[in-house]
Protein backbone atom coordinates (compact mmCIF):
# COMPACT_ATOMS: atom_id res chain seq x y z
CA UNK A 1 0.00 0.00 0.00
CA UNK A 2 1.25 3.52 -0.74
CA UNK A 3 2.69 5.61 2.06
CA UNK A 4 1.73 9.16 3.02
CA UNK A 5 3.35 11.47 5.54
CA UNK A 6 1.47 14.79 5.85
CA UNK A 7 3.87 17.61 4.86
CA UNK A 8 3.28 19.54 8.07
CA UNK A 9 6.75 21.08 8.17
CA UNK A 10 6.37 22.58 4.71
CA UNK A 11 2.88 23.83 5.50
CA UNK A 12 4.20 25.60 8.59
CA UNK A 13 7.02 27.05 6.53
CA UNK A 14 4.63 28.54 3.96
CA UNK A 15 2.10 29.75 6.50
CA UNK A 16 4.41 31.26 9.10
CA UNK A 17 7.68 32.06 7.33
CA UNK A 18 6.60 32.95 3.79
CA UNK A 19 3.06 34.32 4.20
CA UNK A 20 3.53 35.59 7.79
CA UNK A 21 0.11 34.21 8.65
CA UNK A 22 0.06 35.14 12.37
CA UNK A 23 0.48 38.84 11.53
CA UNK A 24 -2.05 38.66 8.71
CA UNK A 25 -4.65 37.03 10.98
CA UNK A 26 -4.23 39.75 13.61
CA UNK A 27 -5.56 42.17 10.98
CA UNK A 28 -8.78 40.14 10.69
CA UNK A 29 -11.13 40.61 13.68
CA UNK A 30 -12.73 37.19 13.21
CA UNK A 31 -9.35 35.43 13.46
CA UNK A 32 -7.23 37.84 15.50
CA UNK A 33 -6.96 35.49 18.49
CA UNK A 34 -5.87 32.46 16.48
CA UNK A 35 -2.21 31.56 16.99
CA UNK A 36 0.18 29.39 15.02
CA UNK A 37 0.40 26.70 17.74
CA UNK A 38 -3.35 26.14 17.59
CA UNK A 39 -3.21 25.88 13.80
CA UNK A 40 -0.31 23.44 14.01
CA UNK A 41 -2.23 21.24 16.46
CA UNK A 42 -5.32 21.22 14.24
CA UNK A 43 -3.30 20.28 11.16
CA UNK A 44 -1.45 17.54 13.00
CA UNK A 45 -4.76 15.91 13.95
CA UNK A 46 -6.06 16.45 10.42
CA UNK A 47 -2.98 14.72 9.04
CA UNK A 48 -3.60 11.72 11.29
CA UNK A 49 -7.17 11.44 10.02
CA UNK A 50 -5.96 11.59 6.43
CA UNK A 51 -3.12 9.09 6.77
CA UNK A 52 -4.73 6.67 9.23
CA UNK A 53 -8.38 6.68 8.16
CA UNK A 54 -8.54 7.73 4.50
CA UNK A 55 -5.31 6.43 2.98
CA UNK A 56 -6.08 2.72 3.58
CA UNK A 57 -9.41 3.20 1.76
CA UNK A 58 -7.97 4.77 -1.39
CA UNK A 59 -7.16 1.57 -3.24
CA UNK A 60 -10.34 -0.06 -1.85
CA UNK A 61 -12.44 2.68 -3.42
CA UNK A 62 -10.57 2.35 -6.69
CA UNK A 63 -11.14 -1.41 -6.88
CA UNK A 64 -14.74 -1.54 -5.70
CA UNK A 65 -16.22 1.67 -7.05
CA UNK A 66 -19.86 2.58 -6.42
CA UNK A 67 -22.94 0.52 -7.22
CA UNK A 68 -26.46 1.63 -8.13
CA UNK A 69 -29.66 -0.19 -7.21
CA UNK A 70 -31.76 0.38 -10.33
CA UNK A 71 -35.00 -0.21 -8.44
CA UNK A 72 -34.46 2.11 -5.48
CA UNK A 73 -32.03 4.53 -7.20
CA UNK A 74 -29.82 4.27 -4.11
CA UNK A 75 -26.02 4.23 -4.45
CA UNK A 76 -23.70 2.17 -2.27
CA UNK A 77 -20.18 3.53 -1.79
CA UNK A 78 -17.04 1.40 -1.37
CA UNK A 79 -16.37 -0.54 1.82
CA UNK A 80 -15.35 1.74 4.68
CA UNK A 81 -16.26 5.03 2.98
CA UNK A 82 -19.40 5.63 5.05
CA UNK A 83 -17.62 4.77 8.28
CA UNK A 84 -14.80 7.17 7.41
CA UNK A 85 -17.35 9.93 6.88
CA UNK A 86 -18.84 9.18 10.29
CA UNK A 87 -15.39 9.60 11.86
CA UNK A 88 -14.97 12.82 9.88
CA UNK A 89 -18.21 14.13 11.35
CA UNK A 90 -17.35 12.93 14.87
CA UNK A 91 -14.11 14.88 14.68
CA UNK A 92 -15.96 18.10 13.84
CA UNK A 93 -14.07 18.46 10.58
CA UNK A 94 -17.04 19.59 8.39
CA UNK A 95 -17.45 22.69 10.55
CA UNK A 96 -13.80 23.77 10.43
CA UNK A 97 -14.15 27.02 8.45
CA UNK A 98 -17.94 27.43 8.59
CA UNK A 99 -19.79 30.37 10.15
CA UNK A 100 -20.28 30.01 13.96
CA UNK A 101 -23.82 31.34 13.47
CA UNK A 102 -24.66 27.96 11.90
CA UNK A 103 -22.55 25.82 14.21
CA UNK A 104 -19.20 26.27 12.50
CA UNK A 105 -15.81 26.68 14.14
CA UNK A 106 -15.08 29.89 12.25
CA UNK A 107 -11.47 29.06 11.40
CA UNK A 108 -9.86 30.78 8.40
CA UNK A 109 -10.10 29.19 4.98
CA UNK A 110 -6.31 28.91 4.80
CA UNK A 111 -6.43 26.31 7.60
CA UNK A 112 -9.21 24.42 5.83
CA UNK A 113 -7.15 24.36 2.62
CA UNK A 114 -4.20 22.77 4.38
CA UNK A 115 -6.54 20.13 5.76
CA UNK A 116 -8.04 19.45 2.35
CA UNK A 117 -4.64 19.06 0.74
CA UNK A 118 -3.98 16.18 3.14
CA UNK A 119 -7.40 14.65 2.51
CA UNK A 120 -6.78 14.75 -1.24
CA UNK A 121 -3.37 13.15 -0.91
CA UNK A 122 -4.90 10.35 1.09
CA UNK A 123 -8.06 9.79 -0.96
CA UNK A 124 -9.26 12.22 -3.62
CA UNK A 125 -12.41 10.26 -4.48
CA UNK A 126 -13.62 10.24 -0.87
CA UNK A 127 -12.69 13.89 -0.33
CA UNK A 128 -15.00 14.98 -3.12
CA UNK A 129 -18.06 14.16 -0.96
CA UNK A 130 -17.29 16.71 1.80
CA UNK A 131 -15.57 19.04 -0.69
CA UNK A 132 -18.71 19.55 -2.78
CA UNK A 133 -20.71 19.93 0.41
CA UNK A 134 -18.53 22.82 1.47
CA UNK A 135 -19.06 24.44 -1.93
CA UNK A 136 -22.84 24.13 -1.55
CA UNK A 137 -22.54 25.64 1.92
CA UNK A 138 -20.56 28.60 0.54
CA UNK A 139 -23.12 29.24 -2.20
CA UNK A 140 -26.12 29.17 0.15
CA UNK A 141 -24.24 31.23 2.73
CA UNK A 142 -23.62 33.93 0.12
CA UNK A 143 -26.92 33.88 -1.81
CA UNK A 144 -29.55 31.96 0.15
CA UNK A 145 -32.42 33.73 1.88
CA UNK A 146 -32.79 33.55 5.64
CA UNK A 147 -35.22 30.63 5.52
CA UNK A 148 -32.86 28.64 3.27
CA UNK A 149 -29.89 29.41 5.49
CA UNK A 150 -31.75 28.41 8.64
CA UNK A 151 -33.03 25.22 7.02
CA UNK A 152 -29.90 23.95 5.30
CA UNK A 153 -26.72 25.51 6.65
CA UNK A 154 -26.67 23.95 10.15
CA UNK A 155 -27.01 20.44 8.69
CA UNK A 156 -24.39 21.08 5.99
CA UNK A 157 -22.10 22.52 8.66
CA UNK A 158 -22.32 19.59 11.07
CA UNK A 159 -22.10 16.95 8.35
CA UNK A 160 -25.59 15.56 8.88
CA UNK A 161 -26.35 16.35 5.22
CA UNK A 162 -24.16 16.74 2.14
CA UNK A 163 -24.47 18.93 -0.96
CA UNK A 164 -23.88 18.94 -4.69
CA UNK A 165 -24.03 21.24 -7.68
CA UNK A 166 -26.05 20.14 -10.70
CA UNK A 167 -24.99 22.11 -13.76
CA UNK A 168 -24.00 19.93 -16.68
CA UNK A 169 -26.41 18.37 -19.17
CA UNK A 170 -25.60 15.90 -21.93
CA UNK A 171 -25.63 18.59 -24.61
CA UNK A 172 -24.01 21.39 -22.60
CA UNK A 173 -21.10 21.55 -20.22
CA UNK A 174 -19.13 24.74 -20.61
CA UNK A 175 -21.90 26.46 -22.59
CA UNK A 176 -24.52 26.50 -19.85
CA UNK A 177 -26.61 28.91 -21.86
CA UNK A 178 -27.86 25.83 -23.75
CA UNK A 179 -29.30 24.04 -20.71
CA UNK A 180 -32.90 22.79 -20.93
CA UNK A 181 -33.92 21.87 -17.37
CA UNK A 182 -37.20 23.66 -16.62
CA UNK A 183 -38.55 25.18 -13.42
CA UNK A 184 -42.31 25.78 -13.18
CA UNK A 185 -43.57 28.21 -10.52
CA UNK A 186 -46.10 26.80 -8.03
CA UNK A 187 -48.85 28.55 -6.10
CA UNK A 188 -46.99 28.13 -2.79
CA UNK A 189 -43.89 29.95 -4.05
CA UNK A 190 -41.93 26.79 -4.77
CA UNK A 191 -40.92 25.43 -8.19
CA UNK A 192 -41.15 22.06 -9.90
CA UNK A 193 -38.06 21.13 -11.86
CA UNK A 194 -37.91 18.73 -14.81
CA UNK A 195 -34.81 17.72 -16.73
CA UNK A 196 -31.64 15.64 -16.71
CA UNK A 197 -28.15 16.36 -15.41
CA UNK A 198 -24.94 14.39 -15.97
CA UNK A 199 -21.50 14.19 -14.36
CA UNK A 200 -22.89 15.04 -10.92
CA UNK A 201 -20.16 14.16 -8.44
CA UNK A 202 -21.52 12.74 -5.16
CA UNK A 203 -25.03 13.10 -6.59
CA UNK A 204 -26.22 10.03 -4.68
CA UNK A 205 -24.58 8.01 -1.89
CA UNK A 206 -25.17 6.30 1.45
CA UNK A 207 -23.26 8.63 3.80
CA UNK A 208 -26.16 10.74 5.07
CA UNK A 209 -29.92 10.96 5.36
CA UNK A 210 -30.31 13.88 2.93
CA UNK A 211 -28.49 15.45 0.00
CA UNK A 212 -28.95 19.13 -0.85
CA UNK A 213 -28.70 19.71 -4.60
CA UNK A 214 -28.08 23.12 -6.11
CA UNK A 215 -29.64 22.98 -9.57
CA UNK A 216 -29.48 25.35 -12.53
CA UNK A 217 -32.73 25.58 -14.52
CA UNK A 218 -34.83 27.90 -16.66
CA UNK A 219 -38.01 29.69 -15.66
CA UNK A 220 -40.83 29.90 -18.24
CA UNK A 221 -40.08 33.57 -18.94
CA UNK A 222 -36.31 33.09 -19.10
CA UNK A 223 -34.45 34.98 -21.82
CA UNK A 224 -32.23 32.79 -24.02
CA UNK A 225 -28.62 32.03 -23.18
CA UNK A 226 -26.76 32.34 -19.90
CA UNK A 227 -28.81 35.38 -18.84
CA UNK A 228 -31.86 33.16 -18.46
CA UNK A 229 -30.52 30.71 -15.87
CA UNK A 230 -31.84 30.53 -12.33
CA UNK A 231 -30.54 28.60 -9.32
CA UNK A 232 -32.65 26.35 -7.09
CA UNK A 233 -32.05 24.34 -3.95
CA UNK A 234 -33.57 20.89 -4.40
CA UNK A 235 -33.24 18.42 -1.49
CA UNK A 236 -33.32 14.65 -1.94
CA UNK A 237 -35.94 14.57 0.83
CA UNK A 238 -38.26 17.49 1.45
CA UNK A 239 -37.44 19.35 4.64
CA UNK A 240 -40.15 20.36 7.10
CA UNK A 241 -40.10 23.74 8.80
CA UNK A 242 -38.68 22.17 11.97
CA UNK A 243 -35.80 20.58 10.05
CA UNK A 244 -37.18 17.05 10.01
CA UNK A 245 -37.35 15.12 6.76
CA UNK A 246 -40.54 14.78 4.78
CA UNK A 247 -41.39 12.86 1.62
CA UNK A 248 -38.92 11.75 -1.06
CA UNK A 249 -38.40 14.45 -3.66
CA UNK A 250 -38.49 13.88 -7.42
CA UNK A 251 -34.72 13.93 -7.95
CA UNK A 252 -32.85 10.64 -8.22
CA UNK A 253 -29.85 8.89 -9.74
CA UNK A 254 -30.69 7.28 -13.07
CA UNK A 255 -27.21 5.90 -13.77
CA UNK A 256 -23.56 5.90 -12.72
CA UNK A 257 -20.70 6.85 -15.01
CA UNK A 258 -17.89 4.31 -15.49
CA UNK A 259 -14.72 6.35 -15.36
CA UNK A 260 -10.97 6.33 -15.88
CA UNK A 261 -10.36 7.32 -12.25
CA UNK A 262 -11.93 8.53 -8.99
CA UNK A 263 -13.89 5.27 -8.90
CA UNK A 264 -14.77 5.75 -5.25
CA UNK A 265 -16.81 8.84 -6.01
CA UNK A 266 -20.34 8.43 -7.36
CA UNK A 267 -20.53 10.33 -10.65
CA UNK A 268 -24.26 10.37 -11.31
CA UNK A 269 -26.78 10.93 -14.04
CA UNK A 270 -29.51 12.80 -12.16
CA UNK A 271 -33.13 12.81 -13.21
CA UNK A 272 -35.46 15.60 -12.10
CA UNK A 273 -39.09 14.54 -12.44
CA UNK A 274 -41.21 17.29 -10.94
CA UNK A 275 -38.65 17.81 -8.17
CA UNK A 276 -39.65 20.56 -5.74
CA UNK A 277 -37.15 23.35 -5.20
CA UNK A 278 -36.90 26.92 -4.00
CA UNK A 279 -35.25 29.81 -5.80
CA UNK A 280 -31.79 30.87 -4.62
CA UNK A 281 -31.15 34.56 -5.19
CA UNK A 282 -32.84 36.44 -7.99
CA UNK A 283 -34.60 35.02 -11.07
CA UNK A 284 -32.30 34.65 -14.09
CA UNK A 285 -29.24 35.41 -11.91
CA UNK A 286 -28.41 31.84 -11.05
CA UNK A 287 -25.12 31.61 -12.85
CA UNK A 288 -23.65 34.47 -10.84
CA UNK A 289 -24.76 32.78 -7.62
CA UNK A 290 -23.43 29.40 -8.70
CA UNK A 291 -20.06 30.97 -9.52
CA UNK A 292 -19.45 31.25 -5.78
CA UNK A 293 -19.47 27.47 -5.66
CA UNK A 294 -17.70 27.07 -9.00
CA UNK A 295 -14.81 29.38 -8.08
CA UNK A 296 -14.40 27.63 -4.75
CA UNK A 297 -14.45 24.32 -6.61
CA UNK A 298 -11.77 25.50 -9.06
CA UNK A 299 -9.39 26.32 -6.23
CA UNK A 300 -10.40 23.01 -4.66
CA UNK A 301 -9.50 21.13 -7.85
CA UNK A 302 -6.07 22.75 -7.78
CA UNK A 303 -5.77 21.43 -4.22
CA UNK A 304 -6.74 17.96 -5.47
CA UNK A 305 -3.83 17.86 -7.90
CA UNK A 306 -1.51 19.35 -5.31
CA UNK A 307 -2.45 16.50 -2.97
CA UNK A 308 -1.82 13.88 -5.66
CA UNK A 309 1.50 15.47 -6.63
CA UNK A 310 2.68 15.32 -3.03
CA UNK A 311 1.69 11.70 -2.36
CA UNK A 312 3.02 10.53 -5.73
CA UNK A 313 6.34 12.24 -4.99
CA UNK A 314 6.62 10.63 -1.57
CA UNK A 315 6.05 7.17 -2.95
CA UNK A 316 8.35 7.60 -5.95
CA UNK A 317 11.12 8.89 -3.68
CA UNK A 318 10.74 5.95 -1.29
CA UNK A 319 10.93 3.55 -4.24
CA UNK A 320 13.95 5.27 -5.78
CA UNK A 321 15.92 5.02 -2.53
CA UNK A 322 15.26 1.29 -2.25
CA UNK A 323 15.35 0.15 -5.89
CA UNK A 324 18.77 -1.34 -6.74
CA UNK A 325 19.38 -1.08 -10.48
CA UNK A 326 22.56 -0.47 -12.51
CA UNK A 327 25.57 1.59 -11.51
CA UNK A 328 26.05 5.32 -11.41
CA UNK A 329 27.44 6.78 -14.64
CA UNK A 330 30.16 8.53 -12.64
CA UNK A 331 31.33 5.44 -10.74
CA UNK A 332 30.12 2.99 -8.12
CA UNK A 333 28.31 4.68 -5.24
CA UNK A 334 27.39 1.64 -3.16
CA UNK A 335 30.14 -0.99 -3.45
CA UNK A 336 28.57 -3.25 -0.82
CA UNK A 337 25.61 -3.86 -3.16
CA UNK A 338 25.50 -5.45 -6.62
CA UNK A 339 24.08 -2.22 -8.01
CA UNK A 340 23.35 1.34 -6.94
CA UNK A 341 19.91 2.72 -6.12
CA UNK A 342 18.22 4.40 -9.05
CA UNK A 343 18.42 7.65 -7.12
CA UNK A 344 21.98 8.06 -8.47
CA UNK A 345 20.71 8.57 -12.03
CA UNK A 346 20.30 12.18 -13.21
CA UNK A 347 17.00 11.65 -14.98
CA UNK A 348 15.43 9.92 -11.99
CA UNK A 349 16.42 12.93 -9.92
CA UNK A 350 14.95 15.25 -12.54
CA UNK A 351 11.60 13.46 -12.37
CA UNK A 352 11.56 13.48 -8.58
CA UNK A 353 12.61 17.12 -8.32
CA UNK A 354 9.97 18.08 -10.89
CA UNK A 355 7.27 16.61 -8.67
CA UNK A 356 8.81 18.17 -5.55
CA UNK A 357 9.08 21.63 -7.13
CA UNK A 358 5.53 21.53 -8.44
CA UNK A 359 4.16 20.32 -5.10
CA UNK A 360 5.91 22.95 -3.00
CA UNK A 361 5.27 25.76 -5.47
CA UNK A 362 1.61 24.75 -5.73
CA UNK A 363 1.30 24.72 -1.94
CA UNK A 364 2.61 28.26 -1.66
CA UNK A 365 0.27 29.57 -4.38
CA UNK A 366 -2.79 27.73 -3.05
CA UNK A 367 -2.31 28.94 0.50
CA UNK A 368 -1.65 32.49 -0.71
CA UNK A 369 -4.99 32.42 -2.53
CA UNK A 370 -6.75 31.04 0.54
CA UNK A 371 -5.32 33.89 2.61
CA UNK A 372 -6.54 36.38 0.00
CA UNK A 373 -10.05 34.95 0.31
CA UNK A 374 -9.85 35.26 4.11
CA UNK A 375 -8.88 38.91 3.64
CA UNK A 376 -11.67 39.44 1.11
CA UNK A 377 -14.23 38.08 3.55
CA UNK A 378 -12.96 39.48 6.84
CA UNK A 379 -10.64 42.45 6.51
CA UNK A 380 -12.08 45.68 8.00
CA UNK A 381 -10.56 47.84 5.24
CA UNK A 382 -12.73 47.90 2.13
CA UNK A 383 -9.75 48.64 -0.11
CA UNK A 384 -7.91 45.56 1.15
CA UNK A 385 -11.02 43.45 0.62
CA UNK A 386 -11.45 44.74 -2.92
CA UNK A 387 -7.77 44.26 -3.83
CA UNK A 388 -7.77 40.73 -2.41
CA UNK A 389 -10.89 39.81 -4.38
CA UNK A 390 -9.39 41.20 -7.57
CA UNK A 391 -6.13 39.30 -7.13
CA UNK A 392 -7.75 35.96 -6.28
CA UNK A 393 -10.05 36.30 -9.30
CA UNK A 394 -7.01 36.54 -11.57
CA UNK A 395 -5.13 33.75 -9.82
CA UNK A 396 -8.04 31.26 -9.71
CA UNK A 397 -7.69 30.03 -13.32
CA UNK A 398 -3.93 29.67 -12.75
CA UNK A 399 -4.52 27.64 -9.59
CA UNK A 400 -6.95 25.39 -11.40
CA UNK A 401 -5.14 24.91 -14.71
CA UNK A 402 -1.45 25.28 -13.94
CA UNK A 403 -1.47 23.15 -10.81
CA UNK A 404 -3.57 20.41 -12.43
CA UNK A 405 -1.40 20.37 -15.57
CA UNK A 406 1.61 20.10 -13.28
CA UNK A 407 -0.12 17.33 -11.34
CA UNK A 408 -0.48 15.30 -14.52
CA UNK A 409 3.18 15.87 -15.36
CA UNK A 410 4.29 15.04 -11.83
CA UNK A 411 2.22 11.89 -11.32
CA UNK A 412 3.26 10.61 -14.76
CA UNK A 413 6.90 11.28 -13.89
CA UNK A 414 6.54 9.50 -10.57
CA UNK A 415 5.01 6.49 -12.33
CA UNK A 416 8.02 6.51 -14.66
CA UNK A 417 10.36 6.39 -11.66
CA UNK A 418 8.76 3.07 -10.69
CA UNK A 419 9.10 1.70 -14.21
CA UNK A 420 7.05 -1.44 -14.78
CA UNK A 421 6.04 -1.50 -11.13
CA UNK A 422 4.43 1.89 -11.66
CA UNK A 423 2.22 0.54 -14.42
CA UNK A 424 0.67 -2.25 -12.34
CA UNK A 425 -1.95 -1.61 -9.69
CA UNK A 426 -0.11 -3.28 -6.80
CA UNK A 427 2.04 -0.24 -6.08
CA UNK A 428 -0.79 2.30 -6.30
CA UNK A 429 1.03 4.78 -8.52
CA UNK A 430 -1.07 4.21 -11.62
CA UNK A 431 -4.17 5.18 -9.66
CA UNK A 432 -2.69 8.60 -8.92
CA UNK A 433 -2.16 9.14 -12.65
CA UNK A 434 -5.70 8.08 -13.50
CA UNK A 435 -7.22 10.14 -10.69
CA UNK A 436 -5.18 13.21 -11.67
CA UNK A 437 -6.50 13.28 -15.23
CA UNK A 438 -10.02 14.42 -14.35
CA UNK A 439 -8.68 17.48 -12.56
CA UNK A 440 -7.71 19.01 -15.91
CA UNK A 441 -11.28 18.60 -17.17
CA UNK A 442 -13.99 19.22 -14.61
CA UNK A 443 -14.96 22.58 -13.10
CA UNK A 444 -14.14 24.16 -16.43
CA UNK A 445 -11.51 22.56 -18.65
CA UNK A 446 -8.01 23.98 -18.52
CA UNK A 447 -8.58 25.52 -21.94
CA UNK A 448 -11.59 27.36 -20.52
CA UNK A 449 -9.42 28.52 -17.62
CA UNK A 450 -6.82 29.86 -20.04
CA UNK A 451 -9.47 31.77 -21.99
CA UNK A 452 -10.81 33.16 -18.71
CA UNK A 453 -7.35 34.30 -17.65
CA UNK A 454 -6.23 35.89 -20.91
CA UNK A 455 -9.57 37.12 -22.25
CA UNK A 456 -11.29 38.28 -19.06
CA UNK A 457 -8.81 38.61 -16.21
CA UNK A 458 -5.91 40.14 -18.18
CA UNK A 459 -7.07 41.73 -21.45
CA UNK A 460 -10.49 42.48 -19.94
CA UNK A 461 -8.99 45.15 -17.65
CA UNK A 462 -5.95 46.03 -19.78
CA UNK A 463 -3.65 44.02 -17.57
CA UNK A 464 -4.35 46.10 -14.44
CA UNK A 465 -4.42 43.14 -12.03
CA UNK A 466 -1.42 41.51 -13.69
CA UNK A 467 0.48 44.77 -13.18
CA UNK A 468 -0.40 44.65 -9.47
CA UNK A 469 1.15 41.21 -9.24
CA UNK A 470 4.09 42.59 -11.19
CA UNK A 471 4.54 45.16 -8.44
CA UNK A 472 5.03 42.34 -5.91
CA UNK A 473 7.74 40.93 -8.17
CA UNK A 474 9.38 44.32 -8.64
CA UNK A 475 9.47 44.91 -4.88
CA UNK A 476 11.13 41.53 -4.29
CA UNK A 477 13.66 42.10 -7.06
CA UNK A 478 14.50 45.58 -5.76
CA UNK A 479 14.93 44.29 -2.20
CA UNK A 480 17.42 41.64 -3.36
CA UNK A 481 19.17 43.56 -6.15
CA UNK A 482 22.56 43.52 -4.42
CA UNK A 483 22.37 39.99 -3.07
CA UNK A 484 24.44 37.61 -5.25
CA UNK A 485 22.99 34.55 -3.51
CA UNK A 486 19.51 35.58 -4.66
CA UNK A 487 20.57 36.28 -8.24
CA UNK A 488 19.71 32.78 -9.58
CA UNK A 489 16.16 33.34 -8.39
CA UNK A 490 15.35 37.01 -8.93
CA UNK A 491 17.17 37.61 -12.23
CA UNK A 492 15.14 35.17 -14.35
CA UNK A 493 11.99 36.28 -12.51
CA UNK A 494 12.72 39.94 -13.24
CA UNK A 495 13.42 39.16 -16.89
CA UNK A 496 10.11 37.32 -17.34
CA UNK A 497 8.28 40.08 -15.49
CA UNK A 498 9.63 42.62 -17.98
CA UNK A 499 8.84 40.37 -20.96
CA UNK A 500 5.29 39.81 -19.77
CA UNK A 501 4.22 43.37 -20.52
CA UNK A 502 5.24 43.26 -24.16
CA UNK A 503 4.09 39.64 -24.55
CA UNK A 504 0.61 40.47 -23.26
CA UNK A 505 0.34 43.67 -25.29
CA UNK A 506 1.34 41.91 -28.50
CA UNK A 507 -1.34 39.24 -28.10
CA UNK A 508 -3.89 41.87 -27.13
CA UNK A 509 -3.21 43.91 -30.27
CA UNK A 510 -3.51 40.84 -32.50
CA UNK A 511 -6.75 39.87 -30.76
CA UNK A 512 -8.31 43.25 -31.59
CA UNK A 513 -8.07 42.31 -35.24
CA UNK A 514 -8.89 38.62 -34.83
CA UNK A 515 -10.46 37.11 -31.69
CA UNK A 516 -9.11 33.66 -32.63
CA UNK A 517 -5.69 34.93 -31.61
CA UNK A 518 -6.80 34.74 -27.96
CA UNK A 519 -7.87 31.14 -28.36
CA UNK A 520 -4.65 30.23 -30.15
CA UNK A 521 -2.40 31.80 -27.50
CA UNK A 522 -4.38 31.26 -24.29
CA UNK A 523 -3.16 27.84 -23.15
CA UNK A 524 0.49 28.74 -23.63
CA UNK A 525 -0.13 32.15 -22.07
CA UNK A 526 -1.60 30.66 -18.91
CA UNK A 527 1.39 28.40 -18.51
CA UNK A 528 3.75 31.36 -18.83
CA UNK A 529 1.67 33.23 -16.24
CA UNK A 530 1.75 30.14 -14.04
CA UNK A 531 5.54 30.10 -14.08
CA UNK A 532 5.59 33.84 -13.37
CA UNK A 533 3.52 33.26 -10.24
CA UNK A 534 5.39 30.08 -9.21
CA UNK A 535 8.68 31.88 -9.85
CA UNK A 536 7.67 34.64 -7.45
CA UNK A 537 6.82 32.20 -4.70
CA UNK A 538 9.91 30.10 -5.29
CA UNK A 539 12.02 33.26 -5.05
CA UNK A 540 10.20 34.18 -1.83
CA UNK A 541 10.83 30.72 -0.40
CA UNK A 542 14.51 30.88 -1.38
CA UNK A 543 14.73 34.31 0.25
CA UNK A 544 13.44 32.98 3.56
CA UNK A 545 15.69 29.91 3.40
CA UNK A 546 18.78 32.07 2.78
CA UNK A 547 17.83 34.37 5.65
CA UNK A 548 17.49 31.41 7.98
CA UNK A 549 20.83 29.87 7.00
CA UNK A 550 22.54 33.27 7.26
CA UNK A 551 21.15 33.55 10.79
CA UNK A 552 22.92 30.32 11.72
CA UNK A 553 20.29 27.63 11.09
CA UNK A 554 21.67 24.23 10.13
CA UNK A 555 18.23 22.79 9.46
CA UNK A 556 18.52 20.63 6.33
CA UNK A 557 14.96 21.72 5.46
CA UNK A 558 16.27 25.13 4.32
CA UNK A 559 19.13 23.61 2.33
CA UNK A 560 16.66 21.31 0.57
CA UNK A 561 14.38 24.26 -0.14
CA UNK A 562 17.24 26.18 -1.75
CA UNK A 563 18.29 23.22 -3.85
CA UNK A 564 14.75 22.68 -5.09
CA UNK A 565 14.49 26.39 -5.92
CA UNK A 566 17.71 26.14 -7.94
CA UNK A 567 16.33 23.14 -9.80
CA UNK A 568 13.04 24.91 -10.52
CA UNK A 569 14.70 27.98 -12.04
CA UNK A 570 17.28 25.93 -13.95
CA UNK A 571 15.07 23.17 -15.34
CA UNK A 572 11.37 24.13 -15.26
CA UNK A 573 11.15 27.92 -15.42
CA UNK A 574 12.94 28.14 -18.84
CA UNK A 575 9.89 26.49 -20.39
CA UNK A 576 8.51 30.02 -20.62
CA UNK A 577 10.79 30.87 -23.54
CA UNK A 578 9.37 28.18 -25.83
CA UNK A 579 5.83 28.88 -24.64
CA UNK A 580 6.09 32.52 -25.63
CA UNK A 581 7.34 31.49 -29.06
CA UNK A 582 4.42 29.14 -29.64
CA UNK A 583 1.89 31.64 -28.27
CA UNK A 584 3.24 34.26 -30.68
CA UNK A 585 2.99 31.90 -33.67
CA UNK A 586 -0.63 33.00 -34.02
CA UNK A 587 -3.84 31.39 -35.16
CA UNK A 588 -3.19 31.07 -38.91
CA UNK A 589 -1.57 27.63 -38.82
CA UNK A 590 -4.58 26.41 -36.84
CA UNK A 591 -7.52 28.18 -38.40
CA UNK A 592 -6.25 28.03 -42.00
CA UNK A 593 -6.20 24.25 -41.77
CA UNK A 594 -9.28 23.25 -43.74
CA UNK A 595 -11.52 20.51 -42.35
CA UNK A 596 -10.56 18.18 -45.18
CA UNK A 597 -6.93 18.33 -43.98
CA UNK A 598 -7.72 16.72 -40.63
Amino acid sequence: MPIYNPPLRDMQFVLNEVLDLPAKLRELPAHAELDSDTIAAILEEGGKFASEVLLPLNSVGDRQGCTLDAQTHEVSTPEGFKQAFEKYVEGGWPALSCDPVYGGQGLPLVVNQCFYEMLNSANQAWTMYPGLTHGAYECLHAHGNEDQKKLYLPKLTNGEWTGTMCLTEAHCGTDLGLLRTKAEPQADGSYKLTGNKIFISAGEHDFVSNIVHLVLARLPDAPPGSKGISLFVVPKFMVNADGTLGQRNGIFCGGLEHKMGIHGNATCQMVLDGAVGTLVGQPHKGLAAMFVMMNAARIGVGMQSLGLTEVAYQNALAYAKERIQSRSLSGVKNPSQPADSILVHPDVRKMLLTAKAYAEGGRALNLYCALLIDQELNHPDETVRKDAAEMVAMLTPIVKAFITDNGWIATSSCLQVLGGHGFISEWGMEQYVRDARINMIYEGTNTIQSLDLLGRKVLGNQGATLKKFGQLIAALVAAESGNEEMAPFVQPLAKLGQQMTGFTGEIGMKAMANADEVGAAAVDYLRVAGHLVFGYFWARMAQVALQKTAAGSNDPFYKAKLQTARFYFARLFPETASLMLTARSGSDVLMDTEEVFF
